[in-house]
């Protein structure tokens, strides 16, 4: 039998995920029988391990398994469609009581008696109230009970950097109370397709596993604060390949305030249809270098953006102070303001920037012109 003899240069390999270092000090030649000398790992293995544990322990009892069971749409022959996921119970500074977020999609078309809130310690709620955002893909229900319930906090996602450690917390395929971590992997994703109902996209990126059934639960950081609201996944087969996107608490905040204090979310318009890309070779073409901005592919009449002067092939660069990155960018800032406000605007056209002017519009009063077909 033939003996094979690999040449090493380094021998030690570092697993930093298991909290063992194990030095393996090979030498060509050297005896098979020697053996690798077992390392103490440091003591910042056992901290971060003992830090997951307590946010787990701190959030899991707020985190709920949701169970809907919807009305028929066509083609489904009559039937009752069951939809489960995820959400997390929380407080608003608005409303008193108890209230659940988690996405529209997970409870929309089911009335509230054949709602299911799945509580850790097996308690079964029915929502008194239903409040929907299919923008967002976020819902909130309200809870009227008595009791003490458990709650998370709604953190501040801003300051939720690049590599930060976060877990994920929900009900993948039905598995409730299940935890997974990872880190955030990028922000401001909105090049994500989630259906015609949902414009406001600034996702936070994951590499946390979330799987069906993780919809709605929490994406939370390192201090137990709930810093996303788990929506989505990109993946070829339907299960986790380490990119998932979670609605940014802060934009989660502003919603459900909203919903609670008035039952509707007020967002601003210009009316123009934006380019989804922004092609390099079509910027370039336009004299544009580098390539920034939201371009304008079309101008609806008697709108704001068509009032403000702004024409096809226009390429929005800066909204007051702001920077421009890319049409979705653009477009949740113009959300995000109030109807009727001026704002100016730096576009460039014909190889040049002009300033221009426009007054934000009300979305709630013209969306109906717009709605595409469901």
């Amino acid at each position: 039998m033939k003996r094979i003899v690999l040449p090493c240069v380094v021998g030690a390999f570092v697993f930093f995920g298991t909290g063992i270092i194990i030095q393996l000090p090979l030498q060509i030649g050297s005896p098979l029988a020697a053996q690798p000398r077992i390392v103490t790992a440091p003591d910042s293995f056992t901290q971060l391990s003992d830090r997951f544990e307590n946010v787990v322990q701190k959030v899991l009892p707020a985190t709920v398994f949701i169970e809907a069971t919807k009305t028929s749409k066509k083609g489904d022959n009559g039937k009752p469609r069951e939809e489960s996921g995820s959400g997390v119970i929380v407080k608003s500074a608005v409303k008193a009581g108890y209230f659940v977020i988690t996405n529209n999609h997970v409870v929309s078309q089911a009335r509230n008696e054949h709602i299911n809130i799945q509580l850790q310690s097996g308690r079964v709620f029915k929502p008194t109230n239903v409040y929907l955002d299919p923008e967002s893909d976020l819902a909130i229900m309200a809870i009227d009970t008595a009791e003490v319930l458990p709650t998370a906090t709604l953190g501040n996602s801003d300051n939720a950097k690049v590599g930060r450690w976060v877990l994920a917390i929900g009900s993948p395929f039905g598995l409730s109370q299940s935890v997974t971590h990872g880190i955030i992997s990028a922000r401001d994703r909105g090049q994500v397709t989630l259906g015609n109902t949902i414009r406001i996209k600034e996702f936070l990126q994951t590499d946390a596993a979330i799987n069906p059934g993780s919809s709605g639960g929490p994406l939370v950081d390192l201090n137990g604060e709930v810093i996303g609201i788990n929506t989505a996944i990109a993946s070829h087969n339907g299960t986790n390949s380490g990119v998932a996107f979670s609605i940014p608490s802060n934009l989660v905040k502003r919603i459900m305030n909203q919903l609670l204090a008035t039952g509707a979310v007020q967002r601003g318009y210009l009316g123009m249809q934006l380019a989804l890309t922004f092609d390099p070779n079509f910027a370039l073409a336009l004299g544009l270098n580098p390539v920034r901005g939201a371009l304008v592919e079309k101008v609806y009449p008697g709108t704001p953006a068509f009032n403000a002067s702004l024409k096809d092939n226009d390429v929005i660069l800066q909204v007051e102070n702001i920077s421009i990155r890319n049409e979705n960018h653009l477009i949740n800032l113009i959300s995000n303001m109030e109807p009727g406000e001026r704002i100016r605007m730096q576009v460039f056209r014909e190889k040049r920037e002009i300033p221009l002017t426009a007054i934000v519009g009300d979305w709630s009063k013209e969306k109906a012109r717009f709605r595409t077909n469901e």
